[in-house]
């Protein structure tokens, strides 16, 4: 071949670190951010890579790092807004880091779930952020304990040796009952998540609290629990108003449970808060412009996302010693889907907005 169509010879890491007068080593955990060096040698290694044009190669790289470079998001329903909008932050966090972030939906089946995990195995992750949404039958954690490169958001696997990340449930569910409570509801239904899983079982336990608290009975024929799923909730709904006496209000355990029920209503002719009230979990998207703005409870998707990523990287990093529990704080968010029980039991409970306060968990009106 002709020298003037040789391809020329690519700028290697030897290259850069012959002319920066440093050792090849110095320079690739210098890339790698695992060195910290003085300013000038810096400013020599980055002059030489921006004289000599020298791209990385990041598979060799991955490779002398044992690395990837790259964590799974595993979550139940990327259709789902509030996984969508922590898949979100997840990803941002990760690119800042220099991980690229893989989004793994599993439809909320197990052996999908499993299947994604022995990716940490085949070293295609260096992690797994999971978000799982059922009851475990005991092998994902067997699975997780096999690799321990896990972090559980927002659902619980019992029993599996992995940092976790949840929201402060029975707090949220506690301080939306409250609030019902103040209005001077005391017939008040619970549409929740699934018994055994670790949402629906401590936002129950939070609006029991609530009620307690108030010297108020629960009505357990006013109880639902079953999956995450509007047509449940819109079910429900249907069953609750089939009843001798419907309550006056309602506490949804997901928001899209309340769109279940407020599509219920609409179909029934029935208006909120005119004839019940609704209260909430999670404040996806545009629950402010429901009709009426639903009262939710918010937990933060970006606080999910951005400290599940770091407690991963510590994970991978051996930086986390021993598995911890930690909690994204809630607020309430005060809207128009509340008002004082309709035809009677109209007298405001005793005790004022300070009974509804819990530490890491604020009132915030009309937001």
């Amino acid at each position: 071949m002709d020298k003037e169509h040789r391809k020329p010879k690519a700028t290697t890491i030897r290259d850069v670190a012959h002319a920066a007068n440093v050792s090849p080593a110095a320079v690739s955990r210098y890339l790698s951010n695992q060195l910290q060096l003085p300013v000038p040698t810096k400013s020599r290694i980055d002059a030489a890579i921006e004289a000599l044009n020298y791209v990385p190669n990041a598979m060799a790289r991955r490779l002398s790092l044992n690395s990837s470079e790259t964590i799974g998001f595993i979550t139940s329903d990327i259709v789902n807004s509030f996984f969508a909008l922590i898949a979100s932050a997840a990803e941002e966090a990760a690119s800042r880091a220099g991980y690229s972030l893989t989004i793994l939906n599993s439809r909320n089946d197990i052996d999908r779930e499993l299947q994604f995990l022995s990716r940490i195995d085949d070293r295609q992750f260096d992690g797994v952020l999971l978000l799982t949404n059922h009851v475990d039958d005991g092998r994902l954690r067997t699975k997780i304990n096999a690799n321990r490169r896990v972090v559980l958001l927002d659902e619980d696997v019992p029993g599996a040796v992995a940092p976790r990340l949840f929201a402060e449930n029975q707090t949220g569910a506690d301080l939306a009952t409250a609030h019902l409570i103040e209005h001077g509801h005391k017939r008040i239904a619970y549409v929740g998540g699934p018994r055994g899983l670790l949402s629906g079982e401590e936002r129950l336990k939070g609006f029991r609290q609530a009620h307690a608290k108030a010297l108020l009975d629960v009505d357990e024929r006013l109880v639902f629990s079953g999956p995450y799923d509007e047509r449940v909730a819109y079910d429900s709904f249907r069953q609750l108003w089939a009843g001798g006496e419907p309550p006056t209000a309602i506490f949804s355990g997901g928001d899209l449970l309340a769109l279940g029920i407020m599509q219920a209503a609409r179909d029934m002719h029935l208006r909120i808060p005119r004839d019940f009230s609704l209260v909430s979990f999670d404040d996806i998207p545009h629950a402010a412009l429901f009709d009426p703005p639903l009262t939710t409870v918010r937990q933060s998707t970006q606080d999910f996302g951005q400290r599940g990523v770091g407690l991963l990287l510590d994970l991978i990093n051996h930086e986390v010693h021993a598995p911890d529990t930690l909690r994204i704080p809630v607020s309430l968010m005060v809207r128009g889907s509340v008002a004082a029980p309709p035809r009677s039991h109209r007298t405001v409970h005793d005790g004022g907005a300070g009974k509804a306060q819990h530490i890491g968990a604020q009132k915030v009106e009309g937001v």
